[in-house]
């Protein structure tokens, strides 16, 4: 066979059914994400929200970090009528999605200037709706496929996640400011903007209706002897504890380190990304040309980043461009802190967007192969939102004071100071990798 047949017969997986549901599934979960997290603290500073109380704004985020504590319902608690209707992982997807729709409608209906904490309250909704979408589009993912599967559908899965946040972010700041009457703040072009937003999860809904329900490997508690309480404590018992029981049992004292890296993975972007598009505004870039950089570079840097990083995971091996990933993720910060000496530049601002989501792509691609490599069967649902959870539980909590460390310290020195974040996880994938080598070489 040819060369280039033998590449086209590989890329036709990404044609498959399956494969085709996770890239929109990826969607779906990407789309919430910059309405509560990115774009919405552009809108916010535009409506004269000081950058502290946006900062502090985006804890509402953190129930992507703690939607480990639910997790469990989602592997062992049956939705009445819908569970007999889709089977269980769709019908909390439909259920979630359908709540994800109510939150950016609630949202699009207050005035942020009037009610802040009523605006923070449907963020609060729409976070926790998104979050539950994650834990079931990840066990919905891993149950779908063999293992062989695996990487073509996180690279479906991230594509289509990445696209969203694009057009969640650059689609939502276009049509905020084609729907403004004037070039000031006028919030009837943020609330059409994210009625229009609403609508974008249609997609997802007719793809969990229309998709197959996964085969599951879930250990079922099924002794219904006992008293309720008995009952009770053996639903726990199989339902959250017996899932991080499992993982310790495998790793010992080294799924400690390996927590660890979780923990500090993603902290560098994540903490800058709070104050991103407030650094946006306040130098004075309009909405029209963060949008308008963003749908071009940002995308096109986007499907490379998630195509490089499936590419060089397959030909180095996941360990080394985690390292990669997590090394970009921190040099990108120091563009941003170079153009708050620049100023207003818009060379510079397709420099740090395109780098931003190139690096953005590498890191997710490797972090998900290697969340994903982690996961037991048994006990998919739980075990992959506890390690996604941990992922973002301190980098959200740190990142809600990046607000008043700004009013501080200013944005250059909070941006150096964000790169250097990214030091400790470098140190820990070392670490992580030379233990594995090193079982690996004991058991061989």
């Amino acid at each position: 066979m040819p060369h280039y047949l033998s590449w086209l017969s590989g890329l036709s997986i990404y044609c498959q059914r399956r494969v085709l549901a996770i890239f929109i599934f990826g969607f779906s979960s990407g789309l919430p994400l910059m309405l509560v997290f990115g774009v919405l603290s552009f809108w916010l500073r535009e409506a004269g929200v000081s950058r502290a109380d946006i900062g502090y704004f985006s804890w509402v985020a953190l129930a992507y970090a703690i939607k480990w504590l639910w997790s469990p319902l989602a592997d062992h608690l049956q939705i009445p009528y819908l569970h007999r209707k889709l089977g269980r992982r769709r019908s909390w997807l439909l259920l979630s999605q359908l709540a994800i729709v109510a939150a950016v409608l609630c949202m699009a209906a207050t005035d942020p200037q009037q009610n802040l904490a009523l605006m923070a309250a449907f963020a609060v909704l729409l976070a926790f709706a998104s979050a539950t979408q994650d834990i079931n589009v990840d066990a919905f993912r891993i149950e779908s496929a063999p293992e062989q599967l695996q990487a073509a559908l996180a690279a479906a899965y991230l594509t289509g996640y990445r696209l969203a946040m694009i057009l969640a972010s650059a689609g939502t700041l276009w049509l905020a400011a084609l729907f403004s009457a004037n070039d000031s703040y006028d919030l009837a072009g943020w609330q059409l903007a994210y009625l229009a937003m609403a609508l974008c999860m249609l997609p997802g809904i007719v793809t969990t209706l229309a998709s197959k329900e996964p085969v599951s490997q879930l250990q079922q508690h099924t002794s219904a002897g006992g008293t309720a309480w008995q009952r009770c404590l053996g639903w726990l018992q199989q339902a959250v504890v017996a899932p991080f029981i499992d993982f310790f049992s495998r790793y010992k004292w080294h799924a400690l380190v390996i927590l660890a890296l979780i923990a500090c993975y993603r902290l560098t972007d994540i903490v800058m990304g709070v104050m991103a598009n407030a650094f946006y505004v306040d130098m004075g870039f309009s909405k029209e040309e963060v949008a308008s950089i963003s749908k071009i570079y940002g995308v096109l840097m986007t499907l490379l980043g998630a195509a490089l990083g499936g590419v060089l995971i397959n030909r180095f091996g996941t360990a080394k461009i985690l390292f990669l990933g997590a090394l970009l993720s921190a040099a990108t910060n120091l563009l941003f802190a170079a153009l708050s000496q620049i100023g207003y530049d818009l060379a510079w601002l397709t420099l740090i967007i395109s780098a931003d989501n190139l690096s953005a792509g590498i890191a997710t691609s490797a972090f998900i192969a290697y969340l994903s490599s982690l996961v037991n069967l048994a006990f998919t649902a739980t075990q992959y939102a506890m390690f996604s959870s941990l992922m973002l539980l301190l980098p959200k909590f740190v990142g809600g004071f990046s607000g008043s460390w700004v009013e501080q310290l200013g944005y250059s020195p909070f941006f150096i100071m964000t790169a250097l974040m990214g030091i400790p996880a470098l140190l820990l994938i070392v670490l992580v990798e030379k233990q594995r080598l090193r079982k690996q070489n004991a058991a061989g």
